[in-house]
C-alpha cells in the first residue's frame, strides 16, 4: 500500500501582523507534527520560508516523511527539513503538482499562491480543509465547491476532518 500524502499549503511570506503570522507558523509546525504522527507523508512547496518550512519542520521533528515540490530547478531555497526535494523549474505552475500529488489538501492560512492551490484542488475534486482562514474566505471557496471545503478551528479538527475524507479513498491508499 502506498502512503497517504497530505498537502499542507500556506503563505511563504508574512500575511497580516507579525503576531498573527507567528501564530500561523506555530499552527503549521503543529500540523506537520500531527500529519507525521498519523503516519502520513507531508507534501509542501518545499521552500525554507513561511508555512512550507514550518510544517516541514514539525513533520521532520516528529519523524515523518517530508516531500517538497520546489518551484525552481535547483535546491537553492529548499527547507532543511525536506527529505525528498522535487525540482520542477515550473515556478507557480508547480502548484498543480502539489495538489494532484496530495490525497487531502490543508490550507494553513491564505495568500495568493495558497488560494490558487485551493482552487486547483477543488477543480481536481480534492478535499480541502481550511485552517486559520477568515469566514469570508471559507464562504467563497465553499460556494465554488459545496461539500468539498471545510473549515477547521484547530489542528486536531483538521486532522480529524482529513481522516474522514481519507476513508473515502480506495483501500490501496492508507
Amino acid at each position: 500500500m502506498r502512503r497517504v500524502v497530505v498537502g499542507v499549503m500556506g503563505p511563504g511570506a508574512q500575511q497580516g501582523s507579525g503576531d498573527e503570522f507567528e501564530r500561523l507558523l506555530q499552527a503549521a509546525v503543529d500540523l506537520g507534527e500531527a500529519v507525521a504522527r498519523q503516519g502520513w507523508a507531508l507534501l509542501t512547496g518545499g521552500r525554507a520560508e513561511g508555512v512550507m518550512d514550518a510544517a516541514s519542520r514539525g513533520a521532520d521533528r516528529a519523524g515523518g516523511l517530508v516531500v517538497g515540490v520546489l518551484p525552481g530547478g535547483d535546491e537553492a531555497d529548499v527547507s532543511p527539513h525536506v527529505h525528498i526535494a522535487i525540482k520542477t523549474d515550473m515556478g507557480s505552475a508547480r502548484n498543480n503538482i502539489n495538489v494532484l500529488s496530495s490525497d487531502v489538501v490543508i490550507a494553513c492560512g491564505l495568500g495568493p499562491g495558497t488560494a490558487s492551490e485551493v482552487c486547483l484542488a477543488l477543480k481536481a475534486h480534492k478535499a480541502v480543509i481550511l485552517l486559520m482562514v477568515r469566514p469570508e474566505d471559507y464562504q467563497f471557496f465553499s460556494r465554488l465547491s459545496p461539500g468539498r471545503v471545510h473549515a477547521a478551528q484547530d489542528v486536531d479538527e483538521a486532522i480529524s476532518m482529513a481522516r474522514e475524507w481519507l476513508k473515502e479513498l480506495p483501500q490501496s491508499v492508507h
